[in-house]
């Protein structure tokens, strides 16, 4: 898939959960709540072990779902990540090796800034959408507005503090692409198995954001 493909694709959908998996056999059910959600996509972050092995079951019992990788903090990990099936990558703040890694590979990587001279690196990659993070605590949506300004061919995908109370302000602006969340995919409801809840909610933030 083409990098502008990509990027419709993520737009279209709007939300991109942000998902920590502490053990790989949770990747199944998360795959299949997400999906009966109607939202068919993860960012799978590599805080943990089983970040690898979870990619690699979503991809696999799940087709239509886009899957990637998040909190890919070194080119190591990036590589790994990519092994697994990751189709995009996300950093929670600017490598130039993982951005290096991941052009040099085709494959869409969101860096995260939250400052001028970190949007100006990501620009000399030619990237067209970096990740504002974390939106809550670096000034959210007026930030956003206010790096926008003088970056005008820069998309953003915030995410940190995003919710549903605030995700329709977020996505009004027509600089964010998409939204990065966890809130229909909290630790909380993964470790005890509550995957309805998920598939609740997931459900409740596509009509939101729709």
């Amino acid at each position: 898939m083409s990098e502008t493909n990509f990027l419709a694709q993520i737009a279209e959908k709007k939300i991109v959960p942000v998902v920590k998996l502490d053990y790989a056999d949770q990747a199944q059910p998360l795959g299949e709540a997400l999906c009966s959600g109607g939202l068919p996509v993860a960012e799978i972050t590599f805080r943990t072990d089983a970040a690898e092995e979870s990619i690699k079951t979503m991809k696999k019992e799940f087709p239509e779902m886009t899957v990637g990788a998040g909190t890919v903090v070194n080119a190591e990990q990036a590589k790994r990540a990519v092994d697994a099936g990751a189709a995009f990558l996300v950093s929670p703040g600017i490598s130039r090796p993982v951005i290096e890694f991941a052009l040099d590979n085709h494959l869409p990587v969101f860096p995260g800034i939250c400052t001028p001279s970190e949007v100006m690196i990501a620009m000399e990659y030619g990237l067209p959408v970096v990740k504002f993070f974390p939106a809550g605590q670096y000034g959210g949506l007026s930030t956003i507005k206010a790096l926008a300004a003088p970056f005008p061919t820069i998309k953003f995908m915030p995410t940190g503090g995003i919710n549903a109370s605030n995700i329709l302000d977020f996505l009004a602006f027509d600089k964010v692409i998409a939204c990065g969340g966890s809130w229909m995919v909290k630790d909380s409801f993964i470790r005890e198995g509550n995957f309805d809840e998920i598939t609740r909610l997931t459900a409740e933030a596509v009509a939101l954001a729709h």
